[in-house]
């Protein structure tokens, strides 16, 4: 099954309810997602531009962009970012097929107008 990376920046009203009332966010939405058929792989907290990091299975890019959708209407976040990741075999496969696109293109006859 495909992973997704999502990144997440929270409002400043989500970060304050937090640290009223501390509980795992991570925790929060894992339903949501497994209702739309997303599985949650690992989550973390990162220091910088984004405060929530999800890598989650999904079964295609509409359940992604629907998990996407669901998290926003919450109203946590002020801006997310989902990113599709390749597995290792789809990296491995993008990598053979550049090989062949510059091997075809090394083959072709040279133009001769110069």
């Amino acid at each position: 099954m495909p992973l997704y990376m999502y990144q997440a920046s929270y409002t400043a009203k989500s970060m304050s309810d937090q640290l009223k009332a501390p509980q795992d966010p991570v925790e929060l939405i894992r339903p949501t997602l497994e209702e739309l058929g997303a599985t949650i792989v690992v989550a973390g907290f990162p220091f910088g531009e984004y405060d929530v990091v999800v890598v989650y299975e999904a079964p295609d890019d509409m359940t992604a962009a629907s998990v996407a959708m669901a998290v926003a209407a919450a109203g946590e976040v002020r801006s997310g970012k989902t990113t599709r990741l390749l597995s290792g075999q789809e990296w491995l496969e993008s990598l053979r097929k550049r090989r062949i696109v510059t091997s075809r293109k090394t083959r072709q006859p040279h133009d001769s107008r110069s």
